[in-house]
């Protein structure tokens, strides 16, 4: 019996840029808490800083549903949004209760449970003309059930939406547009007043946390910030452990050629469903993270134009590489508040001044037209270059295929020479 057979299966190692970009990430959460709890950061800069790694998680899962296995998903914002709102009804509800609790504490009769939850939708749903209580409602008092919703509804829309395009072989740009309908329509749909979700107006006054009011906002955002970091390090660690390994040259030899995958027979239907209902869920998550920093949710948020928004980053930072989205997504949120929040200073042209808060979308698409044609790799490719990834070490490898060691080079390597 050879040693080929006698040897252990070797264990699938996860990419050696996943410790240093843990390692990255650990050194910016002690160093934002440290200059939080100094004083020398602002609560608005924390809270920037959370939202943004809720924006980097939910770009890592694009990556992989698109960098990694060729679907270009114009949708995934759309998961986001409906995480969301998952965390938003609860944080609304249990808000309300207690407001409603403490204005009907000083009534000479107590008041019944009934009168209470009519009061609640009231204070809720009066905005949109009236105080029945929606059916999508009914778990809005538990935070467990809302905490599994969050998971359960993203990931529910993809396996069904996905099963339903993926056997029918759906591919290239019909499934994009199939993506950006499907999102187009969920949106149009909770603009309406009668959708129980308050229609245009949204869910509002996430940032308050019910139990936490005396905690004060600095120690909430920070709380955030420290639970926005630990979701991106173990999303990273779980889609860097999916993409690495055999799992990972499936995906990506579905990406380049899915005819081929399938010949050789793979179920190639069954790894493209896992992947986007996996991603959906972690986007999902990311937005249940993302909105209580961000105060407010309403249906802009789940447009089509945020989840072009999300490739836009994944391409910029360079997609088939993790950290490359996390470049991406960083760099434009950033970049985004920067210019939109009024700190740079309009440009006098003479004849034409330049308001960067008008303009940073055009700045925005003429990025991501220079990096499609000068460095389709991104941002990431340069990190390529410093890593010298251009010319890895394929040792032991002696076929004839491109790239590999012929037989005679494999001898000479092994001689020393």
């Amino acid at each position: 019996m050879s040693d080929a057979v006698l040897a252990p299966p070797r264990r699938r190692a996860l990419p050696g840029s996943t410790l240093v970009f843990l390692a990255l990430l650990a050194a910016l959460v002690i160093a934002v808490t440290l200059l939080a709890s100094a004083g020398l950061v602002s609560v608005s800069m924390v809270k920037l800083l959370g939202r943004t790694l809720c924006l980097c998680l939910a770009a890592i899962a694009m990556d992989v549903v698109w960098g990694y296995t060729g679907i270009l998903s114009l949708g995934h914002m759309a998961f986001f949004g409906l995480g969301g709102y998952a965390i938003g009804m609860w944080l609304m509800w249990a808000r309300t209760e207690v407001i409603v609790a403490a204005s009907l504490a000083s009534a000479p009769i107590p008041p019944t449970p009934a009168e209470v939850e009519a009061a609640i939708g009231t204070q809720i749903f009066g905005v949109v003309g009236t105080s029945d209580i929606p059916l999508v409602w009914a778990f809005a008092h538990s935070l467990p059930l809302q905490l599994a919703l969050v998971v359960l509804v993203p990931g529910l829309l993809a396996l069904v939406f996905g099963w339903l395009a993926f056997r029918s072989r759906v591919t290239g740009v019909y499934l994009s547009i199939l993506t950006q309908a499907m999102t187009l329509a969920l949106s149009l749909y909770l603009f309406q007043n009668d959708s129980g979700l308050r229609g245009n107006n949204g869910l509002s006054g996430l940032q308050n946390i019910p139990g936490f009011e005396a905690a004060g906002q600095a120690a909430v955002s920070l709380a955030f910030f420290w639970g926005s970091a630990l979701a991106l390090g173990l999303g990273y660690v779980l889609l860097a452990w999916v993409v690495s390994g055999k799992m990972g040259s499936v995906l990506r030899a579905i990406r380049d050629d899915e005819a081929r995958v399938r010949f050789l027979g793979y179920h190639v239907e069954s790894f493209k469903l896992f992947v986007f209902t996996l991603t959906a869920v972690v986007t999902g998550i990311a937005g249940a993270l993302y909105y209580p920093q961000a105060g407010i949710i309403n249906p802009a948020e789940i447009a089509p134009i945020a989840s072009i928004y999300l490739a836009v980053w994944v391409a910029i930072g360079g997609r088939g590489r993790l950290y490359g989205a996390v470049i991406g997504a960083a760099l434009v949120s950033l970049m985004s508040s920067w210019f939109t929040g009024g700190l740079v200073p309009d440009l006098d042209l003479g004849i034409y001044t330049l308001v960067w808060t008008d303009w940073w979308l055009v700045l925005l698409g003429l990025s991501f037209v220079a990096v499609t044609l000068l460095a389709p790799k991104g941002i990431g490719g340069l990190v390529d270059l410093w890593t010298d990834r251009r010319a890895p070490d394929r040792t032991g490898d002696y076929g004839p295929d491109k790239g590999s060691l012929r037989r005679e080079e494999g001898i000479a390597r092994e001689a020393g020479e």
